[in-house]
């Protein structure tokens, strides 16, 4: 898919709380790529098959929003956030950031946000264990994951700066 594309598409992942949404709204406010926010948009348009108590969460249909995200990804020209990374095809992305963050930050955000006790304990073991990364390592060739730090605005406008570096330099590679 990449060699078609006239705009590459970019993942920015991590464990909830890390920053993904607010870094790929700021990616694509200065690259005028399109924002796509994979949990909101399963919300949107139901691509759930149930909910977990449990976990506060609804439960994903892989089938239908991987369908929905081929026609959508085709052209290129995307910055897409989610939380997990390994169910999406590896030819969907040019670049996979995956935004990490210091257990202290992360645990702050989580509490601010309402989760419960089983789904932040869940999430911080995930950060802990970099299961995020981990996945993104298995799932893309090396050379398009980067492993970011997301703990301040100043980090989060950093890694913007570097991803609107990386574009230009895809831009010029490819004379798009």
């Amino acid at each position: 898919m990449s060699d078609d594309r006239r705009m590459p598409n970019i993942l920015v992942t991590g464990t909830p709380g890390t920053g993904k949404t607010t870094t790929s709204e700021m990616i694509a406010q200065v690259t005028g790529l399109n924002h796509v926010n994979v949990g909101e948009l399963v919300k949107a348009k139901q691509f759930y098959e149930s909910y977990s108590e449990e976990y506060d969460t609804h439960i994903l249909d892989e089938d239908k929003l991987l369908d929905e995200l081929e026609d959508m990804l085709t052209d290129g020209g995307n910055v897409v956030d989610y939380h997990t990374c390994e169910l999406f095809p590896e030819r969907w992305f040019d670049l996979v950031l995956v935004l990490r963050s210091e257990t202290h930050v992360l645990y702050d955000r989580m509490v601010q946000r309402g989760y419960n006790k089983k789904k932040l304990d869940e999430n911080m073991s995930c950060e802990i264990m970099q299961v995020v990364l981990d996945e993104a390592r298995e799932s893309y060739a090396p050379e398009i994951v980067v492993e970011l730090q997301s703990n301040t605005v100043d980090d989060m406008e950093s890694n913007v700066d570097r991803v609107k570096q990386w574009l230009d330099a895809w831009k010029e590679q490819h004379k798009a």
